[in-house]
């Protein structure tokens, strides 16, 4: 055991002190939190400040809709009447003027509303761009809209009475957790366990990755020759995985340390406030942590093994989609989780060992799993991580003494057969 400490305070110096680790430190939470403000305030200005121009042959509806799309104070638009050449008709020339206003970026695109006698209204939005989708919602909104209004007025309904009948009613969200209406943000949560995951996520692949680089530097440098002459290789081993993993501890205790003291000073409670308000509970901490220690043990005994058996760093780089695979899985299933997160689909991803941590960090962003789920999940991680370290220990005795020569599938059976 003493063996093992002493190679794990090793590794832990030597990665602490190195200057990768306070840049990381610093860097990365920045970077974190400046993607997700950037993206917050693209999602809240999106579509916003156009200007349109509303070609409609009924006056009176296109007045209506230029009024609604005017009235919502999140567009920010310009609108302009378009002037037919003939009232009361659109033709096929003032189509090719607007097009043409568009081309020359004199408007950002333009609203046609064809009244037919038959009642069939057709309407299209020619616009710069072909992803303005919030755009075109605003305007189908309004459109709408302004149709419902003149079919109350044309069936008789007083301008008082429809706008009573036309008022919209804000939907307050709560959660019923233990018999017990809380209040809920759905947006607020999503972006706690979203963040929450990614830092899980990100902090596990990098000192996962860090241990098979680790490995790769001390076998090209014949280290380990040295080392195993005092040292088992799997105290090595052990005591990498334990030094590495407190480096990783130790950033993350900084940057929560660092979070509480900006959420708890008066320009944190400026900008988390609304929908960018973090809830974390304790138990979701104690829970980081676990899933962060099961994590990075996983991937790291993983990388450990994979490192014995290559050369150079580059190879290893080769493979680090090995690491990413679990990620691209789970995050490509965040609506399906957001939405029902206790589908068998998703119940089964969360008891999956290497998209454990990720996709129930997701699902507690809507509603806390089952103790049962989060125990079974913990114990599938632990019996996933025994069966990894078992192949990797003896591919590691082996490996790390193995020079010049490529490990192929039946070489590497051999190993595991001599180990």
């Amino acid at each position: 055991m003493r063996n093992v400490l002493l190679i794990a305070k090793r590794e832990y110096m030597e990665q602490v002190k190195g200057r990768t680790f306070l840049i990381t430190t610093i860097l990365l939470p920045a970077v974190f939190a400046g993607v997700f403000y950037l993206s917050f305030l693209s999602g809240k200005h999106s579509g916003t400040g156009k200007h349109i121009a509303i070609a409609c042959s009924d006056p009176d509806l296109g007045a209506a809709i230029r009024t609604q799309i005017l009235s919502d104070a999140d567009a920010k638009a310009t609108v302009d009447l378009f002037p037919a050449e003939m009232p009361g008709m659109l033709m096929d020339s003032d189509h090719a003027k607007l097009v043409q206003e568009v081309d020359d970026k004199s408007i950002d695109g333009f609203l046609w509303v064809d009244v037919p006698a038959n009642g069939q209204i057709e309407a299209t939005y020619d616009a710069q761009t072909a992803g303005d989708f919030v755009t075109a919602e605003r305007l189908q909104s309004a459109l709408n809209h302004a149709l419902l209004r003149q079919r109350l007025a044309r069936s008789g309904v007083a301008a008082s009475a429809m706008d009573a009948l036309l008022k919209t009613v804000k939907v307050n969200t709560r959660q019923v957790k233990n018999g017990t209406e809380v209040t809920s943000n759905a947006v607020s949560s999503f972006y706690s366990a979203y963040i929450m995951a990614l830092l899980l996520t990100m902090t596990t692949m990098i000192y996962g990755l860090n241990v098979g680089r680790s490995v790769i530097q001390e076998k090209t440098s014949r280290i380990f020759e040295v080392m195993l002459s005092t040292v088992k290789a799997s105290d090595m081993l052990t005591g990498k995985l334990i030094g590495i993993g407190a480096v990783g501890m130790t950033q993350i205790l900084i940057w929560v340390g660092a979070g509480a003291a900006f959420a708890g000073s008066a320009l944190g409670a400026e900008y988390l406030s609304g929908n960018l308000q973090i809830h974390i509970s304790i138990f979701q901490v104690v829970l980081f942590a676990v899933y962060f220690l099961l994590g990075y043990t996983l991937n790291s005994a993983l990388f450990a093994g994979l490192g014995a058996t290559l050369e150079t760093e580059q190879e290893l780089q080769q493979y680090s989609p090995l690491a990413a695979l679990p990620v691209w899985l789970s995050f490509s299933m965040i609506l399906l989780i957001s939405t029902n997160p206790n589908s068998k689909w998703v119940v089964a991803a969360s008891l999956f060992p290497p998209c454990t941590p990720i996709v129930m960090f997701l699902r507690m962003g809507s509603q806390m799993p089952p103790l049962w789920q989060i125990g079974a999940s913990i114990a599938l991680m632990l019996v996933a991580i025994w069966a990894v370290l078992w192949f990797s220990t003896r591919l590691y005795r082996v490996g790390i003494l193995m020079y010049g020569k490529r490990a192929t599938l039946p070489e590497l059976m051999r190993w595991l057969r001599y180990s």
